[in-house]
């Protein structure tokens, strides 16, 4: 199984070379790896404690986040090395101010896992939700370096809870503790692995979104421009899938959106003007006129960094990725109290299961179907009302996950 592994990581890497010319997140991906540890070592040489966060993506830097934050509010001195996967959480985080350097991770092979382990020689390592490397992992285990991952969950469907998923249980044997979501992960991980390292600890997202609205009081006056007189969905990280049905849910509604759309390339948000192209529609980036974003049905958020603050400004929120993948961070809106919408996809995310559940978010699958939520709630106010305030206690009552890691691994 480790030499498929090997194998298959030595073609991805080797079909993401090919790629790389026809497209620009791949070509990112490729570059961004190009002499990587040379750099890394001509970074931190001679530097000793740092703590390592790995994260894949975005998302899970969400979750790492509250973690380096709190960790450095409360003084600590070790200095912080943080490492991407992907190029969409690097573009967009590599100049974070809290951690003291910020890389793409090298390709996880035999050769160049051990050689990053003995530039970086980290005091702890830390990763975020998932990622499994297996020669990182086993490299750290061997060096006796303390591993941890934060706001894991785990389902049956994963290769852990395989007859052919030994590989996978041997790197869940890396780690110095598991901190996981739920108690369904932990029983999983006890009941396949016989682990007793697992602790229930929730998600460090609720932490984040809880500190965004806590600091979010400087007011956008684009915005606050915009959402006068009329009623407003925030819909955030959405994709073309998302975009068609709104357009036709939203016919004949008297409601204004502010549209952020998960990429914001110059071809989608050409995609979006046209789509919308019976619309008042103006780009953020455009920095229009008080009385321009009054007028505007539509204001498009063309570029990144302001989706989290801007969920406060709607009346409820969309989040996109239910018809892809699945959906993105819904605990940003929810943390505001605002009711929220999605596609289909969205049974992986736990927080999107409790929250249907309890009635502070709603999921839909046809244009018709959104048509007849948002109907409801633009015409009901106190039911509008109730999902928003199920979702803000829900945020609540989740809090806590980043304050039991510090306490239990840094003393802090």
């Amino acid at each position: 199984m480790v030499i498929l592994y090997t194998i298959g990581l030595f073609l991805y890497f080797l079909g993401a070379r090919l790629a790389a010319p026809f497209s620009k997140k791949i070509s990112l991906f490729v570059s961004g790896r190009k002499g990587l540890l040379d750099r890394i070592e001509e970074a931190v040489k001679g530097e000793e404690s740092i703590i390592w966060f790995h994260c894949p993506s975005v998302g899970e830097f969400e979750q790492a986040r509250p973690v380096i934050e709190r960790y450095k509010e409360r003084g600590g001195t070790d200095k912080i090395l943080l490492t991407f996967f992907s190029p969409s959480g690097y573009e967009l985080r590599k100049n974070y101010p809290y951690a003291d350097w910020v890389f793409y991770l090298p390709i996880d092979s035999p050769r160049k896992s051990s050689r990053f382990l003995d530039i970086v020689k980290p005091k702890v390592a830390v990763f975020s939700k998932y990622d499994f490397w297996y020669f990182y992992l086993m490299g750290l285990k061997k060096r006796g370096i303390p591993t941890y991952i934060i706001s894991a969950i785990f389902r049956e469907e994963q290769p852990f809870f395989k007859g052919w998923g030994c590989m996978w249980r041997e790197m869940l044997k890396c780690f110095t503790e598991l901190y996981v979501q739920n108690e369904e992960s932990r029983k999983l991980l006890q009941w396949a692995c016989n682990l007793e390292n697992v602790i229930v600890a929730g998600d460090t997202r609720f932490d984040r979104v809880d500190d965004i609205v806590r600091g979010a009081a400087k007011k956008n006056l684009i915005v606050d421009s915009f959402i006068t007189g009329k009623r407003v969905m925030v819909a955030g990280s959405t994709w073309e899938e998302d975009e068609k049905r709104i357009l036709e849910a939203v016919e004949g509604k008297d409601l204004k959106i502010i549209l952020a759309p998960h990429e914001v390339y110059p071809e989608h948000i050409s995609s979006i003007d046209k789509m919308f192209a019976g619309y008042k529609v103006v780009k953020y980036t455009r920095n229009p006129s008080a009385q321009e974003a009054e007028d505007a049905d539509v204001l498009v958020i063309d570029c990144i960094g302001l989706l989290s603050s801007l969920y406060g400004y709607g009346d409820f929120a969309y989040i996109g990725g239910g018809f892809g993948a699945g959906i993105h961070n819904i605990l940003e809106a929810a943390t505001y109290g605002k009711g929220v919408i999605f596609g289909p996809k969205y049974h992986k995310f736990q927080e999107a299961k409790d929250l249907v559940a309890a009635g502070g978010a709603v999921s839909y699958t046809t244009s018709e179907e959104l048509s007849g939520i948002l109907g409801e709630w633009l015409g009901d106010s106190e039911n509008l009302k109730k999902a928003g305030n199920i979702s803000k206690k829900y945020v609540e009552e989740h809090l806590g996950a980043t304050d039991l890691f510090l306490k239990n691994v840094f003393s802090l």
